[in-house]
């Protein structure tokens, strides 16, 4: 078929654990992932590091034959600083938005629903 990619595109659930992309993710968000989306720069990924532990991080740019990516806390967790960049094999999908938990300003009024690309 015309159009259509090689790579198999599925969506499925990532949980957020730990502190890396704090103040974009909390502990617990629950993430929104389509399979096999190519990356975008300054968009959420989930990859697979070099260690083999899955983990979302921020596309920064193309480099070579992968990614180089950034944690939004600089205190806490790894990047492509310390890695390098991620090989596209790696690369398994790109969060569309946080499901949950909503998010609130103020005590009354609920922020913008989360169901958009330009929430993460």
């Amino acid at each position: 078929m015309t159009g259509v990619s090689k790579r198999l595109r599925r969506v499925g659930l990532a949980v957020v654990h730990g502190r890396s992309m704090h103040p974009t993710l909390q502990d617990g968000d629950r993430l929104l992932v389509l399979h096999g989306a190519a990356p975008v720069p300054g968009r959420l990924v989930v990859v697979t590091m070099p260690d083999g532990v899955l983990a979302v991080k921020r596309a920064v740019r193309r480099e070579g034959a992968g990614w180089w990516v950034a944690r939004d806390n600089p205190h806490e967790g790894v990047d492509s600083r310390h890695v390098g960049a991620i090989p596209d094999p790696r690369v398994l999908g790109r969060v569309v938005c946080r499901l949950w938990p909503p998010r609130f300003r103020g005590v009354s009024r609920p922020r913008r629903s989360g169901f958009t690309d330009e929430s993460v």
